[in-house]
């Protein structure tokens, strides 16, 4: 992955912060070449789905919770923060539960195009800007078979993954049709670079 373009607007003066224990989102970025430390919000931060929300609104306003949570405990940083979902026939999919919940959600997406919804904040600390925005992509999963999913939920690749599956674990079954494919690992690398442009164009005006 090519290194992402120098910014004036972080520094060792301005670190990034990664709002997130998703190891998957620190692969992210340590592979795009971005210097950051880790500083996870509280789980309480990530807690609250309105049944009256679209899914780019949720993950809006989850990435914002978790956003706030890390900015109002930080002096000084640009901190990130992300929330991914995914939705398919109108039922919105987080993290699974249990293994019960990561069959339902199987159950469900076998055989059906479904999309996953990444929201993305930005926080700039201590003059609080911060931009927040939403990225999609769309996915086709083959119909798969009762032994395919009884095998795949014994390999346990499904624990703490939205929609019970992960992008990056390169399944046969699962087919990217539209959009990032680090959007579907948890954390949208080309929205990330054009935010981090977005803000600090708007810093130096």
């Amino acid at each position: 992955m090519n290194q992402p373009a120098p910014h004036k607007l972080y520094s060792a003066e301005l670190p990034l912060i990664l709002a997130s224990q998703s190891p998957r989102r620190k692969e992210l970025m340590q592979a795009a070449g971005y210097p950051f430390r880790v500083d996870a919000p509280d789980p309480k931060a990530e807690c609250g789905i309105c049944s009256r929300e679209t899914p780019p609104e949720l993950v809006v306003r989850l990435a914002y919770q978790k956003g706030a949570d890390v900015a109002h405990r930080t002096d000084r940083g640009l901190v990130i923060s992300c929330d991914t979902v995914a939705e398919c026939m109108g039922k919105i999919l987080g993290k699974p539960e249990d293994r019960k919940h990561a069959r339902e959600m199987l159950d469900l997406l076998s055989g059906r195009s479904h999309s996953v919804y990444s929201g993305l904040c930005l926080w700039n600390r201590p003059n609080d800007k911060r931009i927040v925005r939403v990225a999609v992509s769309r996915l086709y999963m083959q119909p798969l078979s009762e032994q395919q999913i009884n095998d795949y939920l014994d390999s346990e690749l499904w624990v703490g993954k939205a929609g019970a599956f992960g992008y990056q674990d390169d399944h046969p079954w699962l087919k990217l049709t539209e959009g990032s494919p680090s959007n579907v690992v948890g954390l949208p690398m080309e929205l990330l670079a054009e935010m981090l442009t977005e803000l600090e164009q708007s810093t130096v005006r």
